[in-house]
């Protein structure tokens, strides 16, 4: 994984058909996603239930790109490695999920993955001021985590300030939550280089029409590149 700041658009499969989901890996892959985007609940640090280990596993023998695995569990730290060897390339945690963030992403990063950290809306840029070193990725939720489809709580602000702490790290901004072309722009414009979107990107299509996924893929890319 080469670091670069292009805007990479990572559809979530908790929009996809679950009971197609290679084909649907392979569909998003086909029509010009960069990454695909794996939310893990645990129903406990949010109010849904969706993949464990075993899934993930699955659906990496279909991932060709970047599998992304955002972990909305609590305790982050007895999972990191069944996740690590079901093959993610980068493991985001939950700043809020437990007491010692550092350790946590010093545990992805052993096991060779990318570490990532994500904000819930309500918590500050501050609240990672000092893992910049740690971290690969910091994912800025954009709606409070636990159900896709939800109404975009607008960050920019707080992008705008992880974009200035980061400076010249090589660190990714990563956007999760009500994405589409109406929000892209605002997002990419204030440093956001890593757009998630999932119903944005699977409305409408189908493992049959998938060139619909590359319609909603392309319209996002090039709302957030003119942004």
């Amino acid at each position: 994984m080469a670091f670069d700041r292009t805007i990479k658009i990572a559809p979530s499969i908790l929009s996809a058909d679950f009971a197609n989901f290679g084909q649907e890996i392979q569909a998003i892959e086909a029509q010009g996603a960069d990454w695909v985007h794996v939310d893990v609940m645990d129903g406990h640090f949010v109010p849904n239930l969706t993949f464990g280990p075993p899934a993930v596993a699955a659906f990496r023998k279909h991932v060709k790109t970047v599998m992304d695995v955002h972990l909305m569990i609590a305790p982050v730290d007895p999972y990191i490695e069944a996740f690590a060897n079901a093959g993610a390339d980068v493991i985001t945690a939950h700043v809020e999920a437990g007491a010692h963030i550092h350790r946590t992403l010093q545990a992805i990063r052993a096991t060779g993955a990318k570490a990532g950290v994500a904000l819930n809306p309500g918590t500050p840029a501050e609240a990672v001021e000092h893992l910049l070193d740690l971290t690969d990725l910091i994912c800025v939720m954009t709606v409070n985590p636990g159900f896709g489809g939800q109404k975009f709580i607008d960050m920019t602000g707080k992008v705008r300030r992880l974009r200035e702490m980061i400076g010249d790290r090589p660190v990714h901004i990563e956007i999760d939550g009500g994405v589409d072309p109406t929000t892209a722009p605002l997002l990419a414009e204030a440093g956001a280089d890593v757009l998630v979107a999932g119903s944005a990107v699977f409305k409408g299509g189908s493992v049959d029409t998938p060139e619909v996924y590359g319609a909603n893929i392309r319209a996002i890319r090039a709302a957030a590149e003119g942004g």
